[in-house]
């Protein structure tokens, strides 16, 4: 297990050092990746300034094993590091997460100017493995078999001064076919309860107004204690902690969405309308071919109580187009569910193998271009449903959480973003007085786009907050460093859809 003193040992490096995070892959990884910015900063590095690509002291990747040309990435970015470090010996690169945790020693032969493998379970170990790759000039590769420190015990840099991710679990006891991180991660762990309340308490003392409660099936939470309740008693418990005012949470599994989770979510104030629910598929066939054990009947049948509790709830998925054996009438059923369901967003993916799980080697491949074609019927049709469901909220005035970055074209447009209580993005006209990040403001909306909302006319209401002076303060505070560089990660909130995917998100739901 890793120690404070192991990792104090790695401290005094050369305070003048550089890193530099590279993150693929679900909400774990960029949990994990602030808690190796945390490590690497108590160990005395500093963050490398905007535009490094690549320039910096230390590298890290912390990769995803789940899209079939993840490895080809890998290997991909580390060439193109390869020089550069030719060119400056002192530099390391470390490659961390899933990838490594499966592949292991074949990182270094095919990469053999990689200094550092660590793995999902050690990620602690990282500063104290650089030190030792310096001193012996040699790899070093750890991979721990089980969870060394549940990640929310080490230290942290987080990328937002208002929001929060908190892990409450990690590890996976499903057996999807199509997914490799349970075998990665390794079975489902959970965290004390009071543990995860005195983080989530010690957050809020910081200026934190908004939280995500994390985990690879989060709703499972209680698991290793056997209270099926316990999820729904943690909810209810982040309703009494005063200064909290938004707490969120994914990925839940419908197989444990039970009614005392709903019934947490509708009376508990300060958890927010919104439901990320990963479908997959809406045929029967094809969700027992993945070893999902609910129907497309059960998951409807959430919905509707989620629904018939919160009515305003903006609900999401993730789908999986072209799984092995899908056949035409497969794929409407789950045009079907998709339009019973009424989304607000669906993130949707092509089936493509991925190497170690049981559907890369089932029978009837489906072909790519049948899958195109469906994923381009079903993204026509969830844009027309997102587009319809945004539509109803024109007329609504609504609470925002003003965000940071969230708005592309918000300089151009003299607009500000940020997130509704359902989580939907809203772009917004920029009041005379100052906001700031993680302040409050009170719109109303006047358009609907497919995966936005405007409020063009003047802002109601501005409500200054902790949050926002703990944004202010973090801002000043930066200002008398060096130039820093974000992890290029995404922010807290349900991101917009991509293009053509080519896995099924992380896998891990």
């Amino acid at each position: 297990m890793t120690s404070s003193s192991d990792r104090s040992a790695a401290v005094d490096v050369r305070s003048s050092q550089t890193y530099e995070i590279r993150t693929y892959g679900c909400q774990m990884n960029v949990h994990d990746s602030e808690r190796l910015s945390g490590l690497l900063e108590e160990a005395g590095y500093v963050r490398a300034p905007e535009g490094s690509d690549g320039d910096a002291d230390v590298v890290v990747f912390n990769t995803c094993a789940v899209r079939e040309n993840a490895d080809n990435r890998l290997y991909g970015n580390l060439g193109r590091l390869a020089p550069m470090k030719t060119k400056r010996p002192g530099m390391q690169i470390a490659v961390g997460g899933c990838l490594a945790q499966k592949d292991r020693d074949t990182i270094v032969k095919k990469a053999p100017w990689v200094d550092v493998v660590f793995g999902t379970h050690n990620i602690g170990k990282l500063p104290v493995l650089l030190e030792r790759a310096r001193v012996q000039e040699e790899a070093q590769v750890e991979i721990a078999e089980s969870l060394e420190a549940f990640p929310s015990t080490l230290p942290t840099r987080r990328e937002s001064a208002y929001a929060a991710w908190v892990s409450i679990s990690v590890g996976c006891n499903n057996t999807c076919t199509f997914c490799i991180v349970p075998a990665l991660r390794g079975k489902e762990k959970d965290r004390r309860t009071g543990d995860i309340l005195a983080e989530i308490e010690a957050l809020v003392g910081e200026g934190v107004s908004e939280i995500t409660l994390l985990g690879q099936n989060v709703n499972a939470y209680g698991s290793d204690i056997g209270d099926r309740e316990a999820f729904s008693k943690l909810l209810r418990a982040c309703g009494k902690i005063d200064g909290l005012e938004r707490v969120r949470f994914t990925s839940p599994h419908p197989r444990d969405f039970t009614d005392d989770v709903i019934a947490a979510m509708a009376e508990t104030p300060n958890v927010m309308p919104q439901l990320h629910m990963p479908m997959q598929s809406g045929s029967d066939t094809v969700l027992k071919a993945m070893r999902r054990s609910y129907r497309q009947d059960r998951y409807l049948g959430i919905i509707e109580k989620v629904r018939a509790s919160i009515p305003h709830a903006a609900i999401t998925t993730d789908i999986i187009v072209g799984f092995p054996g899908e056949t035409e009438e497969d794929f409407e059923q789950t045009m079907h569910a998709v339009r019973e369901a009424r989304f607000t967003q669906a993130f949707t993916f092509q089936y493509s193998k991925r190497p170690g799980t049981p559907a890369a080697t089932m029978e009837n491949q489906i072909p790519k271009e049948v899958v195109q074609a469906r994923y381009e019927r079903l993204v026509a049709l969830q844009e027309e449903i997102s587009w319809d469901e945004n539509k109803k909220q024109v007329g609504r005035t609504l609470e925002l959480m003003v965000a940071e970055g969230e708005g592309r074209k918000d300089g151009a447009t003299h607009r500000l973003s940020g997130r509704a209580p359902d989580n939907r993005l809203v772009h917004f006209t920029k009041p005379d007085q100052e906001v700031r990040p993680g302040d409050v403001v009170t719109v109303e909306v006047t358009y609907a786009a497919p995966h936005h909302l405007l409020a063009e006319g003047a802002v109601l209401d501005v409500r200054r907050t902790r949050a926002g002076d703990a944004w202010e303060k973090r801002n000043a505070a930066e200002a008398a460093k060096p130039a820093g560089v974000l992890l290029g990660l995404p922010k807290i909130g349900v991101p917009e859809p991509l293009p053509v995917a080519s896995g099924s998100g992380c896998g891990c739901d």
